[in-house]
């Protein structure tokens, strides 16, 4: 495969291409950014870095990733943006670097941001994961695997969004959701299990209505967030999932939706 760079293309001396990548006209790809094999920029594209980007990635037009970090504190230090392979970024996307000085952004494998989606600086975002159209996240948010944020959503800086996950169109969420819930809401609440989507990635019936009992326990007995993870904990013969919903739960600095 051949790289292919369109004459209208602007390219950095210094950024590095992989064999196969696409760089259609009136992109503009600066200095520090390395880019695997098979990449596409389809047009008006910028990528700026220091920035590694891995294999089969796809930016659609006027995506802008790998800028620095919009926090007021960042004053020209080195950060840094590493993206995984197989994701694709749609229309108007927006990525930073970190701010602080050798901090990372970071992006997984295989994830689908939408028109106008935003990670902001220092963000840790999983694999398998969808933003939905405007889905916006702060500073130091991180989006575990398989999450999907609903559109227009906009999270919380230092907010985590647990595996599994889903957040209702137009959420505003300024607290921790926990793995394999539903969030929705101003602000965003637990509404329910997420029923559909772990059916759809093979979770068994026999782990979904354990998961549905924590539910219950966590967000439908009146109990406060301590005395109901005792009672979690309390569960016999728990699954790995029950074990994942308390660790997140105790891990939250927060709180929980």
């Amino acid at each position: 495969m051949t790289t292919e760079i369109h004459p209208t293309a602007i390219v950095d001396p210094s950024a590095e291409l992989g064999e196969g990548t696409i760089v259609g006209p009136y992109c503009v790809i600066g200095s520090g950014v390395i880019l695997g094999p098979g990449c596409r920029l389809h047009n008006h594209v910028t990528l700026a870095g220091p920035s590694e980007i891995g294999p089969r990635n796809e930016f659609f037009p006027y995506a802008s990733v790998g800028q620095r970090s919009q926090d007021l504190k960042y004053v020209g230090e080195p950060t840094f943006l590493q993206v995984g392979e197989g994701n694709v970024f749609r229309e108007f996307c927006t990525v930073n670097r970190g701010t602080a000085p050798g901090s990372f952004t970071k992006i997984g494998d295989q994830g689908n941001f939408l028109a106008y989606t935003h990670i902001a600086h220092d963000c840790t975002v999983g694999d398998h994961v969808i933003f939905s159209n405007n889905g916006t996240l702060a500073g130091h948010v991180i989006v575990e695997d398989h999450a999907i944020i609903g559109g227009l959503t906009a999270v919380h800086q230092f907010c985590r969004i647990g595996a599994h996950a889903i957040t209702g169109g137009c959420s505003k969420v300024v607290q921790d959701v926990p793995p394999f819930m539903v969030a929705d809401g101003n602000p965003a609440k637990v509404r329910a299990i997420n029923t559909v989507g772990l059916k759809r990635r093979g979770y068994t019936e026999e782990t979904i209505q354990d998961i549905k009992k924590a539910f219950r326990i966590l967000y439908r007995e009146q109990r406060n967030t301590s005395e109901s993870l005792i009672e979690l904990e309390a569960l016999p013969d728990r699954s790995t999932e029950i074990d994942y919903l308390i660790a997140f739960v105790q891990t939250s600095e927060r709180g929980i939706a």
